[in-house]
Parts: structure tokens; sequence; C-alpha cells
């Protein structure tokens, strides 16, 4: 099982992307909002999920770890296979999929290419229960992209600090920094690099 890619970006379209790791470029299929982000050139960190069919092996990538885990509980629906599950995380965000299912409203779904009434209905219940929704649907504050916040924790890793340490900074520069900061990568890694500090540089070296 591949369950994650770190590596250069070599070539994007809107559904997918090509990282190369290790001198093998794997072709990953990405929600567009990724696809949009990423560039050749860049530096990406993907969690990935491989499917496995006897005339095929696909791998999808996402750039944080909840669409992933979105993912798999979209494909656990009857009737949602992969590229139905990937167009849904390409429409909407992991908050606003929680949100939809927790307020048992299919209309958000209905509007995914290649779902229908009755699927959508299958994902809302189906799926109660398994996601948590925002506190306040459709009130929930800015964030960065998922592809952004990949982005800068790849830069940071790549700098020196490990990335446990780095995730927990992109972490918190998200829940307080301005939707204009939140939607660049020089801007986030400029507050991520004065989040951490030169006070707490030396414990988060790798």
């Amino acid at each position: 099982m591949i369950s994650s890619l770190r590596g250069r970006v070599l070539h994007t379209d809107a559904e997918s992307v090509i990282v190369e790791v290790g001198g093998v470029g794997f072709s990953v299929a990405v929600p567009t909002p990724v696809a949009r982000i990423l560039h050749a050139g860049d530096e990406a960190v993907l969690h990935t999920h491989l499917v496995v069919r006897e005339d095929a092996l696909s791998l999808f990538g996402f750039a944080e770890r909840d669409e992933l885990e979105t993912f798999i509980l979209l494909l656990s629906v009857s009737g949602v296979g992969p590229k139905s599950a990937l167009g849904v995380l390409s429409g909407l965000s992991v908050p606003q999929i929680a949100a939809a299912v927790a307020a048992e409203d299919d209309a958000p779904f209905r509007k995914v290419s290649g779902i229908g009434p009755k699927t959508a209905k299958l994902i809302v219940v189906q799926l109660a229960g398994k996601l948590h929704a925002a506190a306040t649907p459709g009130a929930a504050p800015a964030s960065a992209p998922t592809a952004i916040t990949g982005q800068v924790v790849a830069a940071l890793v790549a700098l020196g600090w490990n990335e446990r340490v780095s995730t927990e900074a992109v972490h918190e520069i998200t829940e307080t920094a301005a939707s204009t900061d939140l939607a660049s990568v020089p801007a986030m890694l400029k507050l991520a690099l004065a989040q951490l500090g030169p006070s707490r540089t030396e414990r988060a070296r790798v």
C-alpha cells in the first residue's frame, strides 16, 4: 500500500499530478483544488490511497489526512466509486460534507457529476455519525486551502524542522491568520517561521 508521497511535481492537469519520488514519477488523481494550486517544480506532500482493480492500479492523493479519511468513507457508500468520491471532494470541503450529512441534506451531493439522487441520499444515510460537522455549518472561520498548508509544511521540513513540529505550527497559523495570508504560500511560510521562532528552533530541528 502506498500511503503517502513526498516529492517534486513534474506535471499537473485539471484532475491529476505527477510527483517524482526517488526518480520515479507517480501519477496521482487529486481533488480539483489541489490540482489548481500545485505547479511543476513545487514540493508536494500527498496522503494517498491505492485502488486495486483487475485492470488497473489507481493512486488518489490528498493534501490533508482528513480528506483521505473522508474519501475512504465515501468509498464505503453503495454506488460511490473512486471517481465519484474524488468528485465530491473536488466540489465540497470536508467540513461542508460533514455539515451536509449532519443536516441530512443530500442537495450538495446531487450537484456532483456522476452522483444521482439515490446515491446522494445513501451518502447522507450511510455516513451519518461518521463525520463531525462544524459547530455552525456555513459559518466556519476561513482556513487555508489544504494544498497550501501541505506546501508550507513541506517547505519547513526542507528547511530542517521535523514534520510534526511543522504541521503543528501551520495548524496554529490557520486558526489566527488573516484570510489573505492563508491564500499565499510565501505569507504562510513567513508566519510559520515567525511562529517557530529562534527559541523553538533548536528543539524543533531533526
